[in-house]
C-alpha cells in the first residue's frame, strides 16, 4: 500500500468517551452525602454569583447580546431580570458564579471548579423546563439539578486526578466544556449515542490558553472563562440533537487527535470509575476569595494580624512555606494591574490578611491596592516549598493545601510559625465549616434581596427535601427580580 494516503477505517468511540456517555445516560445518584453537599454547592454557588453582580466589571458583561432581544422560553439568571436564550443564559449563570473567584474547588493534577457547571445546568433545566410545560408536561424538579451537578463534578474532578491540562498551556475550563456537555446533552433528552456524539464535539472544539491566569497576562477572562465553556457546551449539546454527526476518535486519532495535538502525546487516563466521589470530597471557598492554593496562607495570615498590626516597619522578613501547586501558579513578584492579577499573587493575599485581619472581594481594588505598605510586605516574603506539603496535597486520603507563615524582626525575635493544612471549606474542617457557608449564603442573599426575601429563600433553599421537591421554574422565579440593580 502506498505512503501517500491515509486509511480512511473509523474505529469505535473512545474508551474515555464512552465511559463518560455511558456513565451520564446511566447513573443513579444513591448518595445522601453527595445530594447533602450539592445542595450546600448550589446555595454557595448562586450565593457567589449575587453577590458578584455588586461588581461592575461582571454585570456588563450579562444581559442579551442584542439589546431587547426576547426568546421564547427565556432562561432567567439568578438576581436580575434578564431572560436569555440558553447559551447566553449559561454563559450569563457561568460567568457571574465565577467572577469572585469565591465557588467550589477541586484540586489534584489538574485544579479547577466544578460548580462552573452549574451554568450549564440551571439554563438548559430552566428552558427545557418552560418547554415542557408550555407542551403540556411537567417541569424539571431541582432534584434533577442535584443529580446533574453531581455528574458534573465527578467528570470534571476524576479526569483531573492525573491529567495535567495546565503543564501543556491548557486551561482547566476544558473539563467544564466537556463535564456541561455531556449534562447539558443528557437534560436537553439526548439518547446515549447523542451523548457520545457532544462529547467528541467538546473535545474537538478549540481550547483555552492558561494565558489569562498567569504573569505578565492576567486578566478578567478568568472570571468569564467557565462562563464561556458552560455556552459552549450547550450550544454543542442543542446542535448535536439537531443531527449533528460526532468523531469517535478525537481523542487518539493519530497526528490530529486531541492527544498527539494537545497533549504532546499522552494518553488521558481515567484513573477510577465514575460516581460520586467528587462531590463528597469538593473543597469549599468559605472564609476568603482568595485562589485556592492561598486559603490557608490567609488563613495563617489573618492568625498572625494581631500580632504585628503594630509593628509593620519592624519586619524583616515573612517566610511563607507552600507546596509545589501553589509556587507555580500563583506565587509572584512585580507590579499587579488588575483585580484578576492581584487574586492569583499569593504574596498579595498574605499581605492584604497581614494588614486588614481579613481577605474580602473589595480588597483586590484599585483603592485598597494603592497602600505602599502591600508591595512593602510582598518584598519582604520568602516562599519556600514543603515537599511533604507537596506530597500530601496529592494524598487521596488528605488532599491537603498546607501553608505555613512565620514572621521575623529586625530586632531577632519572631513570631510563631502559624501552618494550616487543611482550609476550613475542607471535607475534615465540614462540621466547622457548613454554618459559616450557610451564613455566607444568607449574606449574600442580602446583598441583591430585601430581608424578607432574603429569609424566604434562604429558609426554601436550606431545606434539603424542600430543594429538592422544587420545580426548576419555582426555583428560578424565586431568585429573579423585577428591576436590575446594576
Amino acid at each position: 500500500m502506498s505512503d501517500n494516503v491515509d486509511i480512511n477505517v473509523r474505529s469505535g468511540y473512545d474508551s474515555l468517551i464512552s465511559e463518560i456517555a455511558r456513565y451520564v445516560h446511566e447513573y443513579e445518584v444513591d448518595s445522601s452525602l453527595a445530594l447533602t453537599t450539592a445542595k450546600n454547592c448550589l446555595i454557595d454557588t448562586i450565593g457567589c454569583g449575587l453577590l458578584a453582580l455588586t461588581f461592575p466589571a461582571c454585570t456588563k458583561m450579562l444581559g442579551p447580546v442584542v439589546p431587547g432581544t426576547e426568546v421564547p422560553h427565556g432562561v432567567r439568571v439568578p438576581g436580575t431580570n434578564f431572560k436569555l436564550d440558553p447559551v447566553k443564559g449559561a454563559f450569563d449563570i457561568g460567568c457571574m458564579i465565577r467572577w469572585l473567584d469565591y465557588n467550589d474547588t477541586w484540586l489534584a493534577a489538574e485544579w479547577g471548579h466544578p460548580s462552573d457547571n452549574l451554568g450549564a445546568i440551571l439554563a438548559v433545566a430552566d428552558f427545557v423546563s418552560q418547554k415542557n410545560v408550555a407542551a403540556g408536561g411537567n417541569p424539571l424538579s431541582m432534584r434533577q439539578v442535584l443529580e446533574c451537578m453531581i455528574m458534573a463534578h465527578e467528570i470534571q474532578g476524576v479526569l483531573a486526578l492525573k491529567n495535567s491540562f495546565n503543564r501543556v498551556g491548557l486551561d482547566h475550563v476544558v473539563l467544564v466544556k466537556v463535564a456541561s456537555t455531556a449534562v447539558a446533552t443528557k437534560l436537553l433528552g439526548g439518547t446515549y449515542e447523542q451523548i457520545l456524539d457532544a462529547v467528541t464535539q467538546a473535545w474537538v472544539d478549540g481550547q483555552s490558553l492558561r494565558t489569562y491566569r498567569h504573569a505578565p497576562n492576567a486578566g478578567s477572562r478568568k472570571s468569564w472563562a467557565a462562563g464561556d465553556a458552560t455556552s459552549r457546551a450547550v450550544r454543542l449539546g442543542m446542535i448535536t440533537l439537531l443531527g449533528e454527526m460526532g468523531y469517535p476518535s478525537v481523542l487518539s486519532a493519530p497526528k490530529w487527535g486531541f492527544e498527539d495535538v494537545l497533549f504532546k502525546g499522552e494518553q488521558l487516563s481515567l484513573p477510577q470509575a465514575f460516581g460520586s466521589y467528587v462531590m463528597e470530597n469538593v473543597l469549599f471557598k468559605i472564609s476568603f476569595p482568595a485562589e485556592f492554593h492561598a486559603q490557608t496562607a490567609v488563613e495563617a495570615a489573618v492568625q498572625l494580624h494581631s500580632q504585628i498590626k503594630d509593628r509593620f516597619d519592624e519586619i524583616k522578613q515573612i517566610e511563607v512555606t507552600t507546596h509545589e501547586s501553589a509556587i507555580r501558579i500563583i506565587s509572584k513578584v512585580g507590579e499587579l494591574n488588575n483585580p484578576a492579577d492581584r487574586d492569583h499573587c499569593l504574596q498579595y493575599m498574605i499581605a492584604i490578611g497581614l494588614i486588614h485581619g481579613d481577605l474580602v472581594a473589595e480588597h483586590y481594588e484599585d483603592d485598597v491596592a494603592s497602600d505602599p505598605l502591600i508591595d512593602a510586605l510582598r518584598e519582604k516574603m520568602i516562599i519556600k516549598e514543603d515537599s511533604r506539603y507537596t506530597k500530601e496535597y496529592l494524598e487521596a486520603d488528605k488532599r491537603s493545601i498546607a501553608n505555613k507563615l512565620q514572621i521575623f524582626f529586625e530586632d531577632g525575635t519572631s513570631t510563631e510559625a502559624i501552618e494550616v493544612e487543611y482550609p476550613i471549606g475542607h471535607k475534615r474542617r465540614r462540621e466547622e465549616g457548613i454554618p459559616i457557608l450557610e451564613k455566607k449564603f444568607k449574606n449574600n442573599l442580602l446583598k441583591i434581596y430585601s430581608e424578607e426575601k432574603a429569609n424566604e429563600i434562604y429558609q426554601r433553599c436550606i431545606d434539603q427535601e424542600n430543594l429538592e421537591a422544587m420545580s426548576v421554574i419555582e426555583f428560578q422565579e424565586m431568585l429573579a427580580v423585577e428591576t436590575n440593580t446594576f
